[in-house]
């Protein structure tokens, strides 16, 4: 299925790249409605165009702020933002401004009116104070607002109860944040029945599934010293090279050996607070030097690393990797001034990481987390459980539509197959924009709006853990709220409510408030072919292009099949009323 160019422009918004498109309410949705009576000439037009009035006060720690400037301007994909319209608060902290806005904006039946930003202004330095996004601001009604610096805006809604009613709605996303896709322990050599050191001719293997992009880090003691311990760079190596393609092979060139820096050294395989030959765990002395550093052959007679292990690498597809390491020393390796001997491994770690030190930094001294017993006696017990604290997986949420309606389904209907609007774009790229466009081009819709920048951004991204993506929106009784926001780390899943939406009020006739999660679902699109969420080549951000996955042998959208957490531990969603 061809998709636009257009849409991998939204995945690199995904991956921290910077766009330029997209934004809150009517932005990035189709034409600019100022220009929507293009057949006009620009004086008739400057006739027609309705304003608003717009009552701000503007708030730090709770107090009034006064003699602080106050500018708004309107979100326009594409356009920096025109603060053309300002005013000062006066001593309550409050300033009121007149603002132009478009005669053809998101509200649709509720009236003329749009999206705006607005700023509060040291008028002496010109230091911008605090900013504010995603405002709907409505010709007709009186738009009442607070600011306070460092929150959301919010609006007060001073309609009659059972009359238009101003909503705004808070995606949080309150997934856990891990920096290992991936960890675990070797033990066991193989063809062995139980844990144990791997001597000459042993190996320790085991399998492991990585992300594009991502790289392996592992550690095993150096038996026969004081601290020593075999491992790649603080980076780990690579398991995908520059093509993207899985790296398969010899790589114990990236393993050197290092002295993790906690006791002082003993010429190796003859020292007295070496493994075995120390009373007990953590017997030397320590290192005057406490940095995580190079090996130093202080007593000649350190062995080549390759001399002592080799560490191939077996990529089994779909982003597996068998990583086999082997013991291949021999009983003259290490000589001594009391005589030749072989070099023992000691059981170890690893881990899966994107970033730089999994296991240690280099010239920093030991975390504390367990490297200093797996580096000392060869005990990986309490260096395994930190890295197993640190994985999981990390889902972040992209930007997303809304569409507020009285009746329909207007995102997607389960058991049909997607309708070719957009919602492929969104559930595999996280590209809002396309079916954004087909929601403004829906008359049935009351309004609509994209979200792309999270609170307190300065611009359009993925909703990282612990934050939150807010819009507002007005409507009436009988009316439903649909959204939808991709599941990052997939092939194509997306929350939303059902395909109806959710209620805006209630039986009794009040606007629904508070927490709406329950009535949030994972959706698969079935656009394409499903892999283990937050590993699979053909899922953003690790893909290499919009589409690059297989389809999905069963097209019709559905509730998402996965072993993943529950949607309650991922997102929360929120509806204030009046706000």
């Amino acid at each position: 299925m061809f998709k636009r160019f257009a849409r991998w422009t939204a995945l690199a918004v995904l991956v921290g790249i910077a766009t330029g498109c997209g934004g809150d309410g009517d932005r990035a949705l189709g034409p600019d409605p100022e220009i929507a009576g293009k057949a006009l000439t620009a004086a008739s037009k400057a006739a027609v165009r309705p304003q608003a009035t717009v009552t701000a006060t503007v708030t730090n720690g709770g107090s009034p702020s006064p003699g602080v400037l106050l500018r708004f301007g309107r979100s326009v994909a594409g356009r920096l933002v025109d603060y053309a319209w300002s005013g000062t608060t006066g001593s309550d902290g409050t300033a009121t401004v007149e603002i132009v806005v478009p005669p053809l904006g998101p509200f649709g039946r509720l009236g003329a009116g749009g999206y705006y930003q607005a700023q509060a202004v040291d008028p002496t330095s010109g230091a911008v104070m605090a900013r504010w996004n995603s405002i709907p601001i409505r010709a007709g009604v009186e738009n009442e607002l607070t600011l306070p610096m460092g929150g959301p805006a919010r609006l007060v809604d001073t309609h009659a109860l059972g009359g238009p009613t101003l909503f705004t709605v808070r995606i949080e996303n309150i997934g856990e944040a891990y920096s290992l896709a991936a960890s675990g322990a070797f033990n066991t050599p193989v063809g062995a029945s139980a844990p144990g050191a791997l001597t000459p001719g042993g190996a320790y293997e085991f399998e492991v599934q990585a992300p594009p992009g991502h790289n392996l880090s592992f550690a095993t003691m150096f038996v026969h010293s004081n601290d020593f311990f075999f491992a790649p760079d603080e980076s780990g190596i690579a398991l995908w090279d520059e093509n993207g393609d899985p790296i398969t092979g010899d790589i114990t060139d990236r393993v050197m050996l290092w002295d993790s820096g906690t006791e002082v050294d003993q010429e190796p395989g003859t020292g007295a607070d070496q493994a075995p030959r120390q009373s007990g765990p953590n017997a030397g002395a320590a290192d005057s030097d406490a940095t995580v550093r190079l090996a130093s052959d202080s007593f000649n007679n350190l062995p080549a690393v390759e001399d002592v292990i080799q560490v191939t690498a077996t990529s089994l597809g779909d982003g597996m990797f068998r990583i086999r390491i082997e013991n291949v020393s021999t009983a003259t390796t290490l000589s001594t001034t009391a005589g030749d001997v072989a070099v023992p491994l000691a059981p170890g770690v690893y881990a899966v990481h994107s970033s730089p030190g999994a296991l240690f930094s280099v010239g920093e001294e030991d975390s504390g987390d367990g490297l200093e017993a797996l580096a000392e006696d060869g005990d990986l017990s309490g260096l395994a459980a930190a890295l197993g604290e640190r994985t999981g997986l990390t889902a972040p949420l992209a930007p997303g539509v809304w569409a507020i309606a009285a009746s329909g389904e207007p995102l997607f209907t389960v058991g049909a197959t997607d309708r070719g609007e957009g919602l492929e774009a969104l559930a595999e790229d996280g590209s809002p924009s396309e079916l954004g466009s087909s929601l403004v081009a829906n008359s049935s819709l009351a309004s609509n709006g994209v979200f792309t920048t999270p609170e307190g951004s300065s611009g359009p991204g993925p909703l990282l853990p612990g934050n939150a993506y807010v819009f507002s929106f007005s409507a009436e009784p009988g009316d439903r709220l649909s959204f939808a926001t991709m599941f990052v780390p997939s092939n194509d899943f997306f929350f939303a409510p059902a395909a109806g939406g959710v209620a805006l009020w209630s039986h009794g006739g009040l606007p629904v408030s508070g927490d709406i999660t329950g009535m949030i679902q994972l959706w698969d699109a079935g656009t394409e072919a499903d892999e283990l969420p937050g590993f699979g080549s053909n899922q953003a951000p690790f893909q290499s292009g919009p589409n690059t996955g297989d389809a999905d042998s069963d097209a019709t959208v559905r509730s998402a099949a996965s072993s993943l957490p529950a949607v309650g531990d991922l997102i929360r969603v929120t509806v204030t009323p009046g706000s």
